[in-house]
């Protein structure tokens, strides 16, 4: 299962969700920062889900003037393989990124102030991703589910380390 059909598959498991809601909470919790799903895939991944019978989609009529929205619920199919690829995703060690160490073995080609200069660039975006995320957490607050505190703060972590 890809990364992106497991990120979605467990945001419909906390309840049904349709697809704009789905964008909405990605941003939300900032799971760009680890995951890759942009705004226009996901509907691609929500039929390719529904096409593997994952999950099924129902009209629900819309509160105001805008039109039904397409609502997605879990399989049981779709609970036992979103089951099964959470416990590998957890039990399973990945590498880490290959961009950065790539760029670490042509190192000593680059001329020393580029590199610095560059190594700087870098360190400010995960000062920038560390300070987003942070805000986003603290928009949260309290009534965040315990694996939201859990994804930031490991994510803090990891940016913290690197």
């Amino acid at each position: 299962m890809k990364n992106a059909d497991l990120a979605i598959l467990g945001l419909i498991v906390e309840q049904p969700r349709y697809g704009y809601e789905i964008e909405q909470v990605i941003e939300q919790r900032t799971m760009r920062n680890w995951t890759e799903i942009g705004f226009s895939s996901i509907y691609h991944i929500l039929g390719r889900l529904e096409k593997n019978n994952y999950v099924t989609a129902r009209l629900q009529e819309s509160a105001g003037r805008g039109p039904a929205r397409k609502v997605y619920e879990l399989t049981e199919d779709g609970r036992a393989a979103w089951y099964e690829a959470t416990l590998d995703a957890l039990s399973t060690p990945v590498r880490c990124d290959q961009s950065f160490f790539l760029g670490l073995v042509g190192l000593p080609a680059v001329p020393r102030d580029e590199a610095l200069l560059a190594l700087e660039k870098y360190k400010q975006h995960l000062n920038e991703r560390r300070d987003q995320a942070n805000a986003r957490w603290q928009e949260i607050g309290d009534d965040s589910f315990y694996v939201v505190d859990a994804m930031f703060d490991h994510s803090l972590h990891l940016v913290d380390a690197e």
